[in-house]
């Protein structure tokens, strides 16, 4: 049933469609609510997880009890694979955004099937570069774009991966709370609101509960380089 959606994972991308079915009954299903933590940072990384529903967040917290928030992900990505290749603690927490359906792989169990499909471990450090750049490119706009520039970068991400074609616009249900948003761009959750609310007033889109219309994505592309 949730076939299509996990055989996006690049952990399933190489893979024939008999081999894909016999790796997910091996896999273990699991069912969280919103608030709920996958793994905490400092915990052992024994696991890999692949989201067939829902949106996971990851993030990494400082010592004044501040948090970061490193990525948003959703239905066919995967998360945890980094400890396959690099055995420690993990380096992130993993909350539940929305409700969501996952399916786990432990470390012994992915060595094994690795070892007999090796084309599978170049796909997983194909998917691993991908997040890799993403995180260089998040951290140079800390550098060198503006506070509303990196907001409006963000959305259009969060629209490409959740986003909706509508008659008005690109409805994006991005599950995200205000201070969660805040912590996605690197910035406090007043620049963040008034960079909305600018971009609200100029038209380019509309804005709701955990959501927002992207009603103008040209002037949001031009605003974000």
């Amino acid at each position: 049933m949730y076939r299509p959606v996990v055989m996006k994972a690049p952990l399933f991308a190489a893979l024939d469609e008999e081999t894909a079915d016999r790796l997910m009954d091996s896999m273990t299903p699991l069912r969280l609510s919103r608030g709920e933590v996958v793994f905490r940072e400092g915990d052992p990384g024994d696991s890999l997880y692949v989201i067939v529903s829902g949106k996971i967040k990851l993030a990494r917290g400082s010592g004044d009890g501040r948090e970061s928030l490193l990525s948003v992900l959703g239905p066919g990505e995967m998360f945890g694979e980094l400890s396959l290749f690099d055995p420690g603690p993990r380096l992130s927490t993993g909350y539940v955004v929305s409700d969501t359906e996952l399916i786990s792989l432990g470390n012994d169990a992915l060595r094994r099937f690795l070892g007999e499909h090796p084309e599978v471990a170049m796909q997983m450090l194909a998917g691993l570069a991908h997040r890799l750049r993403r995180t260089n490119e998040g951290m140079s706009d800390l550098v060198f774009t503006d506070v509303p520039g990196r907001v409006a970068k963000a959305l259009l991400d969060l629209s490409d991966r959740f986003g909706r074609r509508t008659e008005d616009g690109v409805a994006v249900t991005h599950d995200l709370t205000q201070e969660e948003l805040a912590q996605l761009v690197g910035a406090s959750r007043e620049t963040v609101n008034k960079a909305l609310a600018d971009f609200a007033h100029r038209g380019w889109l509309t804005l709701g509960a955990k959501s927002v219309v992207l009603l103008d994505t040209d002037r949001l592309r031009r605003r974000a380089r």
